[in-house]
């Protein structure tokens, strides 16, 4: 009894011992992936990287991670613009979930078979893609889009301001607008025209009231899967499969 006592005893230091080198070399892992990621996607701060799963040296051993979650708070995207003041477009809260992470024996490059996650823009940000300054929609009319907020519902409310033969209308007129996502670009449509008091053609006002965002080179190759407007901006959910974390 006093042999399986002790044996008992040993059995539970020695699985305490594992336990702690375990979480001791996913700590390790944690911060190494945060900093080559960083380096690799040119972020302006270390991203939060968990890797979940346990026993960890197990899944290391297997050359496979069930789990990784990353965290983004600030990344510049790409946009395609000519125009250095609309070339990138910032994105908040970038969160991604790697699932099936398999990485190569020098542990220099890893892949994730499926990744899903979530983003923002916000509205002052998408502003940036409407034309600047104000417009032709008209003889004697010009207007131009001066805001972005929530409308309700899942649509975007755009505030335009107009002029009308010389005279700028007293309050700005406002349009609940769908967003919606096509390949690589975020599009805002008007659901509705404004009404500036002239009658003007459909094609010269959508030319105000209607834009689009491409959004370019996410992290690792993810991409956009759906848009909704939300109270401070856009809320946006991404996919992709054979995702490079790292390499």
């Amino acid at each position: 009894m006093r042999a399986l006592r002790i044996l008992l005893i040993v059995v539970v230091i020695l699985g305490g011992l594992f336990v702690i080198a375990d979480r001791v070399a996913v700590g390790f892992a944690e911060d190494k992936a945060a900093d080559r990621i960083r380096t690799t996607e040119g972020l302006s701060s270390t991203p939060d990287v968990s890797i979940d799963g346990f026993p960890f040296l197990t899944q290391v051993a297997g050359g496979e991670l069930d789990d990784v979650k990353i965290g983004i708070k600030s990344y510049e995207a790409v946009t395609g613009s000519t125009s250095a003041a609309t070339a990138k477009i910032r994105i908040d809260d970038l969160s991604a979930e790697m699932h099936g992470v398999v990485f190569d024996g020098d542990y220099s490059s890893a892949t994730a078979n499926s990744a899903s996650g979530t983003a923002s823009i916000a509205y002052d940000e998408l502003l940036k893609a409407a034309k600047s300054g104000p417009v032709a929609v008209g003889p004697g009319v010009t207007a131009e889009v001066v805001g972005l907020s929530d409308g309700g519902n899942g649509k975007i409310k755009v505030k335009v301001e107009a002029t009308v033969l010389g005279t700028k209308l007293p309050q700005p007129v406002s349009v609940l607008s769908s967003v919606s996502v096509e390949g690589e670009t975020v599009k805002v449509h008007a659901d509705s025209l404004p009404r500036l008091g002239v009658e003007l053609a459909e094609g010269k006002i959508r030319a105000i009231t209607d834009f689009q965002q491409k959004i370019d080179q996410l992290p690792g190759g993810i991409q956009l899967d759906k848009v909704e407007a939300a109270p401070n901006g856009v809320e946006i959910t991404v996919k992709g499969s054979d995702v490079k974390l790292v390499g």
